[in-house]
């Protein structure tokens, strides 16, 4: 038997529950349970253990053995190659034609760009070359060089590139030169944690940040109050995935408080991408809902999102759309499921293949429904979903 599988039968016999019994109750097959406690299965995906989890009283983590997230997609190692060599290799010797920051500032801007479109094949041609300009930046250049490697840490999580992405978010906090400027590499190593399911150290880490980042509401600046509220939002998304509810509806309390304080969304500064107000604090809370199993709410919240001049990212924007999918298949929604879905893929077709969940989805979506269309199958293919 596996540790995730035993974990499962022992906790389910001290709740005096049967196999079918759980089943019911936490929505997850009969055959998953009865596979995971005979150790035909030797693990499950995240939204399973963590339905489970909920049943039986437990933390997710309990059920986890190991991190849960898939690796990269075919190709994407290839293609991050020279990016992972430039990460990896010595601090190079100084030489006559040294990069200054300006010109690697300007060169990061452009890089930027095509990190928040989405272009992450050009990106990969792009980052070698100023992560070697960064990393020979003296110490004036030390705060673009922090950037440019929170950057390369948050394409490599997109693309599920977690053992180089770590290394990569860690260089960036090591080189931080203030709390709000740490703060930036600290959420998406949270991030980078809870992709993995490694749920326990990314709640840890970001209660300690959110402590430590809790501003003086009266006198703080919307930077200070943006960097504490992402925080906290990070650490509630945690909590949740964790089954400690109590925990996320205290973060999101404060989160929300931290959002009307700065009464809009704004650009949270020593950010690259992400954005904190009133309109982050909802999409995480409909994403809460939908972990915690509750597609009315979803759809219900979403149809009151709170718009400002200043837009969440692209990748958060599509989070939401994701999650609004799920719903749609949840209630046998199929077709305004794969709508959604449809929505995304052309809008981020480099990103859209690295969801796990865009393939969950879809395929409820193929389950739910007795013929398939081309427009499916094509999208099968591409989230290397096997029909």
């Amino acid at each position: 038997m596996t540790y995730t599988g035993k974990k499962v039968k022992d906790a389910r016999k001290r709740n005096r529950l049967t196999q079918r019994e759980l089943a019911e109750h936490s929505g997850v097959s009969v055959s998953t349970i009865r596979e995971l406690e005979q150790g035909e299965r030797s693990g499950a995906r995240m939204e399973t253990l963590h339905a489970l989890a909920r049943v039986l009283r437990l933390p997710t983590m309990e059920l986890v053995a190991a991190p849960c997230e898939a690796g990269p997609i075919p190709g994407t190692l290839d293609l991050w190659a020279p990016v992972r060599v430039e990460l990896q290799r010595p601090p190079a010797p100084e030489g006559d034609d040294q990069p200054t920051p300006g010109g690697v500032a300007a060169i990061f801007e452009h890089a930027a760009g095509l990190y928040r479109d989405h272009h992450f094949g050009e990106l990969a041609t792009v980052l070698p070359g100023l992560l070697r300009d960064a990393d020979a930046l003296n110490e004036n250049g030390r705060g673009v060089r922090v950037k440019v490697l929170q950057l390369a840490a948050g394409a490599l999580t997109h693309t599920r590139q977690f053992d180089i992405a770590e290394l990569a978010v860690r260089r960036s906090l090591a080189d931080a030169r203030d709390r709000l400027e740490g703060s930036a590499s600290v959420n998406t190593l949270a991030w980078l944690l809870i992709r993995q399911g490694r749920l326990d150290e990314a709640l840890s880490l970001s209660t300690q940040w959110a402590d430590d980042l809790e501003p003086r509401i009266s006198r703080a600046t919307a930077s200070e109050l943006g960097a504490w509220g992402l925080m906290l939002l990070r650490a509630s998304g945690a909590a949740v995935r964790n089954n400690q509810p109590g925990a996320a509806a205290d973060m999101k309390k404060f989160a929300r408080s931290a959002a009307a304080a700065i009464g809009q969304e704004i650009q949270v500064g020593h950010e690259t991408v992400r954005t904190f107000g009133p309109t982050t604090v909802r999409l995480l809370t409909i994403e809460d809902a939908l972990v915690n199993d509750k597609p009315d709410n979803v759809l219900r919240l979403a149809e009151r999102v709170p718009r400002y001049a200043v837009r969440p990212s692209i990748s958060v924007l599509n989070r939401h759309g994701l999650d609004v999918a799920s719903a749609h298949a949840k209630l046998g929604q199929f077709t305004e499921a794969f709508g959604k879905l449809s929505e995304i893929q052309a809008d981020s077709p480099e990103w859209f293949p690295n969801q796990t969940s865009a393939r969950d989805v879809l395929k409820a979506v193929i389950d739910g429904r007795r013929t398939l269309t081309p427009a499916m199958r094509t999208m099968a293919e591409a989230v290397q979903l096997r029909l």
